[in-house]
């Protein structure tokens, strides 16, 4: 059997820009290839693990090379860095005259980017091991579309890989045809609808490569008319598919370049003073949101009009990663626009992910197969009665703790709690793997009730409340409170993508329905998250609404929890009321008669 490690991350990339540039704010050190470096681990069989380093070292978004992911992914799979065949690695940077316009780029590749500091970065952390063998590097976009496609499950497929950038690549279109992926069309990091979409964040006050979430929330209550024409400054569409952005034209020295600040000043002058991260948020940054909103979308629809046409391009099958792919209202657009008839996001779709992909495009180079159908992402770390066990035993007082409760009682104690008005942390089984939490590391609550996005974003999140909150629906119903066609239910199992909630259901539902009407729907089925589906069951025939609101388990500035005493410790610093972890519900003497 091969095994394939695969890793994403550059982990130099910060402190050169830091050493190289000092004195930027905390947002402009954000702006550097490689974050989100995470490992995963591929066999034969499928995806036997895959952990982000920052649900090991507590850094939301961290780019440090993911040596404990690697060891969780080890740990999980039962195997040694001896038996692992190949590292693959999802950047493939090369020399070239870009890398020799300036020192700064000179310094960034010799530092950063260049294959000898990969293999340096590996013999820090896994000495003895053969990395002149073992190190195979993959190039950027091509282990994202490798990441959709061979998960999957179709035959044949279009592949749209869209992110800030690759090596030389901002966005990318491919065609998969059994075993084989190829290539169709680049097109340049000058127009990166990543990019686009992250300068706006900035420009937002937001942090960028983190926050684009935040925006996409934002823009429906902005209108984007009042921007229009601003349109083509942001990003052009031209016959053929060509795409032209005159504001990213205007980073033109290597400081801006760095920092973006010459699209920023434009920014200013195209829709008034950039927003501090602390000042109130006004219309005007809505309509900013809205604007750039709209400009993805339409420039999506346009590079996906014009695949069609391109040789081996026509499937109405698409599969799609990158960062870009995590934007849910966009997915949904496009799930909408004609253009396709089945559709798969690649749950992991950031460079996360990017580690996923490495892995499989080594894997199928070696062992070509056709894709096959993915499960849920729970390919994280779990976790037994006795490590439960010892996070409780450092639960202080004020708390009732009922411990190897039967399923059917915890289900039933948990619906009641929710039905009463409580906030529940949920902790069961193995970590998700990707940005969402899909039941496994959960917030829960209950979402007919009125004030309760206001209640979780002010006091348990403690996050801005313009914020929305997903629903998870059991599959078999899910068609009844969302515009969701027969069929269709599996594009939404991993939260990607938007779907209208009914309208006689949105004022039944006024806690995850969006000002526009719309919603971030999980689809739960039944055989692939059993535990979570039987709740949302228990609950629907207890309260009426087979629907709960599903939000991360974290609190602010946190990732998401991946161990029982993290959970255990973020359940008793916040306000949440219980926390169900495996078979033992914890609660506050104020959660026993429900309610807040």
């Amino acid at each position: 059997m091969v095994l394939v490690l695969g890793i994403s991350g550059l982990d130099r990339a910060q402190a050169v820009k830091r050493a190289l540039l000092p004195g930027l704010d905390s947002r402009e050190l954000r702006l550097v290839q490689g974050l989100d470096s995470a490992a995963a681990l591929v066999g034969e069989d499928g995806v036997l693990a895959a952990s982000a380093q920052e649900r090991h070292d507590g850094d939301k978004g961290t780019g440090a090379f993911p040596v404990d992911a690697i060891a969780a992914c080890l740990r999980m799979a039962g195997v040694t860095p001896d038996e692992v065949d190949v590292v693959a690695h999802g950047f493939r940077y090369e020399p070239s005259a870009a890398f020799e316009r300036d020192s700064l780029t000179r310094r960034w590749f010799r530092e950063v980017y260049a294959e000898e500091v990969q293999r340096e970065v590996l013999r820090e952390h896994f000495p003895g091991q053969d990395w002149e063998r073992k190190l195979v590097r993959v190039p950027h976009h091509l282990a994202h579309a490798a990441s959709a496609y061979w998960l999957s499950g179709f035959d044949e497929a279009t592949v749209l890989v869209a992110d800030g950038m690759g090596e030389t690549e901002a966005t990318s279109v491919h065609a998969g045809a059994g075993s084989g992926l190829r290539t169709l069309r680049r097109y340049p990091i000058g127009v990166s609808l990543g990019i686009l979409y992250s300068v706006v964040t900035q420009y937002l006050g937001f942090l960028p490569g983190m926050d684009e979430y935040k925006v996409m929330g934002l823009a429906p209550y902005g209108d984007p008319a009042r921007f229009a024409a601003a349109d083509a400054e942001l990003m052009r569409r031209l016959p053929d598919g060509v795409l032209r952005s005159p504001l990213l034209a205007h980073d033109r020295t290597p400081l801006e370049r760095e920092t973006h600040r010459g699209v920023i000043r434009r920014l200013e002058e195209l829709f008034g003073p950039a927003r501090h991260p602390q000042a109130p948020l006004e219309q005007r940054h809505m309509d900013v949101a809205a604007t750039v909103q709209r400009a993805l979308e339409e420039s999506l629809l346009h590079v996906l009009r014009a695949a069609r046409e391109l040789p081996g391009g026509g499937s109405r099958r698409l599969c799609m990663a990158g960062g870009v792919a995590l934007n849910c209202t966009a997915n949904g657009v496009i799930a909408r626009s004609g253009l396709v008839d089945e559709m798969f996001v690649q749950p992991a779709s950031g460079d996360d992910g990017s580690a996923l992909g490495a892995a499989l495009w080594e894997l199928r180079r070696r062992r070509p197969a056709a894709p096959r159908a993915m499960t849920m992402p729970y390919w994280g770390e779990g976790f037994g009665p006795g490590e439960i066990a010892a996070a409780l035993a450092g639960l202080g007082p004020g708390f009732a703790v009922r411990s190897a409760l039967a399923r059917d009682e915890l289900l039933a104690r948990v619906s009641a709690l929710l039905g009463g008005g409580s906030v529940v942390s949920w902790f069961q089984g193995r970590l998700e793997f990707g940005p969402r939490a899909l039941g496994h590391r959960s917030i829960l609550a209950d979402p007919r009730v009125p004030g309760m996005r206001a209640h979780l974003n002010a006091v348990v999140k403690q996050r801005e409340e313009f914020r929305p909150f997903a629903p998870a629906v059991t599959a078999e119903r899910a068609g009844e409170f969302f515009e969701i066609a027969p069929g269709q239910e599996g594009l939404y199992r991993h939260m990607l993508c938007v779907a209208q909630v009914r309208e006689k259901y949105r004022e039944v539902l006024p806690s995850i329905t969006h000002v526009d009407g719309s919603a971030r729907v999980q689809v739960v089925d039944r055989a692939q998250s059993p535990l979570f589906w039987e709740l949302i069951r228990r609950f629907g025939d207890d309260h009426g609404t087979p629907v709960v609101l599903n939000t991360s388990f974290n609190l602010r500035g946190q990732p998401i929890v991946r161990t029982p005493r993290e959970a255990v410790e973020t359940f008793a610093r916040s306000s949440l009321d219980a926390l169900a972890i495996g078979d033992v519900l914890v609660t506050r003497a104020r959660a026993e008669g429900g309610g807040r």
